[in-house]
């Protein structure tokens, strides 16, 4: 695996590094030093692997998120940007220090592309091979206030105020009505802000 890997990287790497430079040479030989180091290979090449499927069949797929910090990532085209030309940190992304394994989030489009992504990987790597996971975003009381806010395109300064409305855990008089409490604020219900 990391035979592969270091060819697949270096493929990519003299592709993407018009010219193929000695300060990406470096950034890539030290990643590649910390991912045999680590024994992830396999992880890099599996979703460098779901990355050339999505591209053979059409569907767009974009590494984010510190991944994007990888010279490795940058050249196996799993991320866009180029972390050594922006002087990205790649210990952001993956660090032995850490002792937790990296995390590259492919983004994919929704519907039918999607399911045809997840069943390649399940038929590729079989069910018991394959796994999906999902990340559900919940908020408490005065983030929801704030996002709620910004959707509605509230200034700042109202965005605070209602915020203060939301408060978690406490007692509240029956006399205490919603539109009291906004009034209160020194928010005006009948306008937008």
């Amino acid at each position: 695996m990391n035979s592969f890997l270091r060819k697949r990287t270096d493929e990519g790497a003299r592709c993407r590094y018009q010219p193929y430079h000695q300060r990406a040479q470096r950034q890539i030989e030290r990643e590649l030093a910390l991912i045999e180091k680590l024994k992830l290979a396999g992880y890099f090449l599996i979703v460098w692997d779901i990355v050339q499927f999505c591209r053979a069949q059409g569907i767009l797929a974009q590494g984010r998120g510190s991944a994007a910090n990888s010279a490795v990532c940058y050249s196996l085209g799993i991320t866009a940007v180029d972390p050594v030309g922006m002087d990205l940190l790649f210990e952001r992304f993956l660090s032995e220090e850490r002792g937790e394994w990296p995390d590259i989030d492919l983004d994919l489009p929704s519907g039918e592309q999607r399911e045809r992504v997840i069943q390649y990987v399940y038929q590729r790597y079989g069910q018991r091979g394959a796994a999906m996971t999902a990340n559900v975003i919940t908020y408490r009381g005065r983030s929801a206030a704030r996002e709620v806010g910004k959707v509605l395109g509230f200034d700042e300064d109202v965005i605070a105020r209602l915020s203060t409305l939301a408060r978690a855990h406490e007692w509240k008089d029956p006399s205490q009505t919603s539109e009291l409490q906004f009034r209160e604020a020194g928010l005006d219900l009948a306008t937008r802000a």
